[in-house]
C-alpha cells in the first residue's frame, strides 16, 4: 500500500513548486491543503486516511485526543525546530515520529522592519490615497532617526532587528527577564532597567519573545498605558504575548499612534474579527515566516524528513534534545 502524505494549510498551493519531491512520491502520495482545517473534528476527517502530516509553525494543534483519532498516522513534520502544540508524549504512545526543519530568522527581521517603516510614514493611507486619487500627502511621517527603538527580546530576531535599527541611527534598548549586561552590550544596545521603563521611553516597541508561562499576557492593559500617545507597537512573535483586547482598546481609543501585528489569537482570522477593521492598524497575515528562501528549507528538509523516516533512521527529531 501507498503512503500518503498531507501537506497543510498550504495556501498559496507552492508547496511542491519550492522543493523537488520526487525523492519520495516514488513510494508516497502528497496532496496539500490550502484551505485550512479549523478544528479537531475537521482534522480527524480530512487526516483519516494520511500517514504522514506536514504542518506549518504553530497553527495547527495536535493534542493527544487527535492522535487517537488518526490510528494510521506515522509522521509529522513541522516546520521549525520549536513547536509548542503537539503533544509529544501522545504521539510517542501512538507510535508517532515528529519531526522538525530548520528556520532562518532573516524572514521575520524583513517583516518586523516592513510594518515598523510602514506605520512610520503611513505608506498604507498615502499609497491607498495615490491610487484613488486621494489628497496628495495626508500624514506626516514619524522619523526614525534619534528615536529610541525598544526592543522586548535580544534573541537572534530581536538582535537583528536592533542592528538595523542602530543603522537608521536610532538608540537601542532592550529588555527580557533573562537578558543580561553582557549580551546587551555583545548587540550593542542598552539594558533597559525594567519592562515598565522600556515600555515608558521607547518610541518604537517589537516584541521578540518566544511564548510560555512568563510571557503569556505580558503586555496587559496596565503596560499598553504606558506606552507614549505617540508610540507604535510591532508583534512579530506571538499573539498572546499582548492582550488582544487591550490592544484593541488603546488602538480605538488613540491612547498609541498605532501598531503593526502579524500573529493574531486565531488564524486564519474569521470574517468580522475586529482586528481586520481596527483602526491604527497595519496587520498582516502571518507572513513573518513566508519567503521564498523559508519555504525552501521548510519542504525540502521535510522531504529529507520523509526520506530519512522511510529509511529507518529519522533526523531532527522533536522534541529537541
Amino acid at each position: 500500500m501507498r503512503l500518503r502524505c498531507a501537506v497543510l494549510d498550504d495556501f498559496q498551493q507552492v508547496a511542491k513548486e519550492a522543493a523537488d519531491w520526487s525523492s519520495v512520491t516514488g513510494e508516497v502520495d502528497v496532496v496539500s491543503f490550502d484551505a485550512h482545517l479549523p478544528d479537531e473534528d475537521a482534522l480527524a476527517a480530512a487526516l483519516a486516511d494520511f500517514d504522514i502530516v506536514v504542518t506549518l509553525r504553530e497553527r495547527v494543534a495536535f493534542p493527544g485526543s487527535l492522535l487517537t483519532r488518526l490510528p494510521r498516522l506515522r509522521l509529522i513534520v513541522a516546520s521549525g525546530m520549536r513547536n509548542s502544540v503537539i503533544d509529544y508524549a501522545a504521539a510517542e504512545a501512538h507510535g508517532v515520529t515528529v519531526c522538525g526543519t530548520a528556520s532562518s530568522s532573516a524572514p521575520p527581521v524583513e517583516l518586523t522592519w516592513a510594518l515598523l517603516l510602514g506605520l512610520a510614514r503611513g505608506l498604507v493611507r498615502e499609497s491607498n490615497g495615490l491610487r484613488e486619487g486621494g489628497p496628495w500627502q495626508q500624514t506626516v511621517g514619524a522619523d526614525l532617526h534619534d528615536r529610541r527603538l525598544g526592543l522586548l527580546g535580544l534573541g537572534k530576531i530581536g538582535s537583528r532587528v536592533a542592528q538595523v535599527g542602530l543603522a537608521f541611527g536610532m538608540r537601542a534598548s532592550a529588555w527580557s527577564q533573562n537578558l543580561t549586561r553582557e549580551r546587551a552590550d555583545e548587540v550593542g544596545v542598552e539594558l533597559a532597567p525594567s519592562r515598565e521603563e522600556l515600555l515608558r521611553t521607547a518610541d518604537f516597541v517589537s516584541v521578540h519573545l518566544a511564548l510560555g508561562e512568563r510571557t503569556r499576557g505580558l503586555l496587559g492593559p496596565a503596560e499598553l498605558a504606558l506606552l507614549k500617545p505617540t508610540a507604535y507597537l510591532v508583534n512579530t512573535s506571538r499573539a498572546a504575548i499582548v492582550d488582544q483586547d487591550a490592544l484593541l482598546a488603546a488602538l480605538h481609543e488613540g491612547r498609541i499612534a498605532g501598531a503593526g501585528v502579524d500573529v493574531f489569537d486565531t488564524e486564519p482570522l474569521p470574517p468580522g474579527h475586529p482586528m481586520r477593521t481596527a483602526p491604527r492598524l497595519l496587520a498582516t497575515p502571518h507572513l513573518g515566516y513566508v519567503s521564498q528562501a523559508n519555504y525552501a528549507t521548510y519542504y525540502g528538509q521535510a522531504i529529507e524528513a520523509i526520506r530519512s523516516y522511510l529509511a529507518g533512521s529519522p533526523v531532527r527529531r522533536l522534541p529537541a534534545p
